[in-house]
């Protein structure tokens, strides 16, 4: 029996896990295909860390276990979206675990013994992009499926006006930062690299002596300046306030946990500049530095002396400063509240289909000026604002189609450097030497400011070049590679792509190298062309576009077909770029309504099922087919969950696509076996259907209890996201058939 790995991750998945799954299971053992669940949550991991205090099957490394099947021939992964945690994240979802009872450590804030740094060193395991660098042994390919798209071109989703005069734009730092400060190397032999802060007065401080590279891998070193970041800031507020627009930050404060925490804290450091001037000794000594945002600040001061008096200058600056963008207005939560409220990726794309518009205090659009610090990628949202203010809004219906290959095997990139990214402790020069002491990066520094390294091994790139090929040979599509030469490592890359492209056969093929910028120009005039347009892009920058395009074309990127062909052999299938959801899981605790839209994961387990059809499970392919004509169904008949109560959600989406699905094995001719066990499934839940419809919306309306967030309790929200006794009977008697 082949084995698929459903992984069990964190908030609306979870949920939605809670209820597909079974049905999953029951279709699927049908072509005896076994299901299996990997733990990878949050809290999943969290217990993992500390095996010798919980019991032994929440001890279980999985994402571990999951990172070593990635590298085997036989690997097939269904991976759900999951919270990549900021430490504000962490420390609930510690806090959830500790009031269940488990004996886990709290995060040591000050860690003062031996004890306390390594259980930092443990937690620190958890935060950030986790988990997605274990389990990409491959690079990524990312599209509209074409049921999908064709199904937006007939249905297109609401757009947002755009006007001519919009104020809204994109701010970023001109020199002094990441794009600006990188220096890159290939190396030329297998080595072990030090990386050494020496200050000015001979003080050395080695940051890492261990950093394993291999031959033909990319190195590249990279500071922020501290200063040239503070005075980037108090322009772009001041900007802002002068322009009557809103200030926004866009950050990444979760998959880059090191950088753009500190970064974030500069940002709210900035816009609170008075506060910080006249209180900043006292805020600071509490921790209060504004890493983990405004609304730790304002928990904070409920601690100190003056308190209150701190808690008055803010709502001042509040007042004398420009309006913030907010993230939930009847709430009062800013911009600036929680780092891991406005990720870039998601809330520029957003931004830019609401007329370019955030939401002030008054719970009313305005425009707003989008601060991105770092340079590097910043630029390819101020094209596409430029472009909706000359000619509009983008229209889906006839809008072309921007798939992705990226750059992201064995922690490609800016994504994997969070194990090489320090805050600089003193002024003095670091320098990247190999193991015969040569320096190969050096960079001057100043106290305060943010280093990194990235890596980019040799095998991922050649094998990046190769899927853009097939990618572009299969799909007839233009392909260009988003490599900019103003950046030392892209200009690296860029002699790389045009070696290995020699090794495969382009003939017929359009395939070209622009920057960022002007790869977006080329790209968005195809689009309104509809024209197709496949961007072959580094590791950030494919989860950028892979939320950008598919916003605008299918109004949401939860639609995207993910998938990873493993380097090994084998499949990863990644259900979306839609992110964890933790606004439904308000809602449905609120409401009892989930609107999270499964669509990612019925894609993924079609693709997941002919992987098991490659390896000679002829009715694995049968049900991946009859998977596909029953999502399409499911679109067209418009059986996706609704934003609203009292209407479809995700589990009544959930009955449909089991009920067309049932019904396309029924018909199917070419496994008589399979069309005699669904022909009577396809009946009962044809004929209970509105039974089961009116029994999934009774209980909707009141608040639901999960039992936790992070963790929640299993039989509780067992009962909440499988509420039909009809529905359940007739799946769990297929399971058993």
């Amino acid at each position: 029996m082949g084995t698929i790995m459903w992984t069990h991750t964190d908030e609306a998945p979870l949920l939605a896990t809670y209820s597909l799954l079974p049905v999953i299971k029951a279709f699927t053992s049908s072509a005896g295909v076994d299901v299996e669940t990997r733990d990878i949550s949050v809290a999943g991991r969290i217990l993992a860390l500390f095996p010798e205090r919980v019991d032994d099957d929440l001890a279980r490394d999985a994402l571990a276990e999951l990172g070593q099947l990635a590298r085997e021939p036989e690997a097939n992964i269904v991976k759900l979206p999951n919270i990549s945690a900021s430490l504000v994240q962490l420390k609930k979802a510690i806090a959830e675990l500790q009031a269940k009872g488990f004996d886990i450590p709290s995060y040591p804030d000050h860690p003062a013994t031996a004890e306390d740094r390594a259980v930092l060193a443990k937690y620190a395991t958890v935060t950030g992009s986790a988990v997605n660098p274990v389990l990409r042994e491959g690079n990524s390919d990312r599209r509209a499926p074409e049921a999908v798209k064709n199904y937006t071109r007939m249905h297109p989703h609401t757009m947002g006006e755009w006007s001519s005069d919009s104020k809204t734009n994109v701010t970023t730092m001109t020199d002094n930062d990441f794009r600006h400060n990188e220096k890159s190397v290939i190396m030329p032999t297998e080595d072990t690299l030090t990386i050494t802060l020496t200050g000015h007065d001979g003080t050395e401080t080695v940051l890492r002596s261990d950093l394993k590279v291999l031959e033909g891998e990319v190195i590249d070193g990279t500071f922020m300046s501290a200063k040239a970041l503070d005075a980037f800031l108090l322009d772009a507020i001041s900007r802002a306030k002068e322009e009557g627009v809103l200030f926004s930050a866009h950050l990444k404060a979760t998959m880059m946990k090191v950088s753009d925490p500190i970064i974030f804290g500069h940002v709210v450091r900035a816009y609170f500049k008075d506060v910080y001037d006249k209180y900043g000794a006292t805020l600071l000594t509490a921790g209060l530095n504004g890493e983990n945002g405004l609304g730790a600040i304002l928990d904070g001061l409920t601690e100190l002396d003056n308190g209150e008096e701190i808690r008055a200058a803010i709502n001042d600056a509040l007042v004398d400063g420009p309006e913030l963008a907010m993230v939930n207005s009847s709430r009062g939560i800013t911009n600036l509240h929680v780092p891991s409220d406005v990720i870039v990726d998601a809330s520029m794309p957003a931004m830019i289909r609401t007329s370019g518009h955030m939401w002030n205090a008054d719970n009313q659009e305005q425009d707003t000026l989008a601060t991105i610090p770092d340079s590097s990628y910043a630029g390819i949202y101020q094209v596409v604002i430029d472009d909706c203010r000359a000619n509009g809004a983008f229209d889906p219906a006839t809008m072309g189609t921007v798939p992705n290959v990226g750059l992201m095997a064995q922690k490609a990139e800016e994504y994997g450097s969070h194990d090489k990214t320090f805050k600089i402790l003193y002024d003095g020069t670091v320098t990247v030497t190999n193991s015969a002491g040569e320096v190969l990066i050096s960079h001057d520094v100043e106290a305060g400011d943010i280093w990194r390294a990235c890596q980019t091994k040799d095998t991922p790139i050649r094998d990046w070049v190769k899927l853009a090929v097939d990618r572009s040979r299969k799909s007839g599509m233009k392909a260009i590679f988003w490599l900019d030469d103003k950046r030392a490592h892209d200009r690296n890359l860029i002699g790389l792509v045009e070696k290995y492209l020699q090794d495969h056969d382009t003939e017929g093929l359009d395939i070209s190298i622009a920057s960022p910028v002007e790869a977006t120009k080329t790209t968005v005039e195809r689009l309104r062309r509809g024209e197709d347009t496949i961007s072959v892009t580094g590791n950030v920058l494919r989860d950028y576009n892979t939320d950008l395009f598919p916003i605008l074309e299918l109004g949401t990127s939860a639609k995207m077909l993910s998938i990873v062909p493993l380097m090994a052999g084998g499949g990863l299938f990644e259900t979306g770029a839609g992110g964890s959801a933790p606004k439904h899981v308000q809602q449905l605790q609120e409401e009892n309504h989930l609107r999270w839209d499964s669509l990612g994961e019925f894609l993924a387990l079609a693709e997941s099922l002919r992987l098991e059809a490659d390896y000679g499970n002829a009715r694995a392919d049968v049900l991946a087919s009859a998977l596909d004509r029953a999502t399409e169904t499911l679109l067209v008949e418009g059986k996706s969950p609704s934003r609203n109560v009292g209407e479809i959600d995700n589990r009544g989406s959930h009955f449909y696509l089991a009920l067309f699905w049932a019904e396309e094995l029924a018909a199917q001719t070419d496994d008589a076996d399979l069309a005699a066990t669904f022909g009577p499934v396809a009946a009962q839940l044809r004929d209970n259907a509105d039974t089961i419809a009116s029994e999934l919306l009774a209980v909707q309306g009141s608040p639901a209890d999960l039992g936790g967030y992070y963790f929640p309790d299993d039989a509780k929200t067992t009962v909440v996201m499988r509420p039909s006794k009809t529905f359940n009977r007739i799946i769990d008697e297929l399971s058993h058939v």
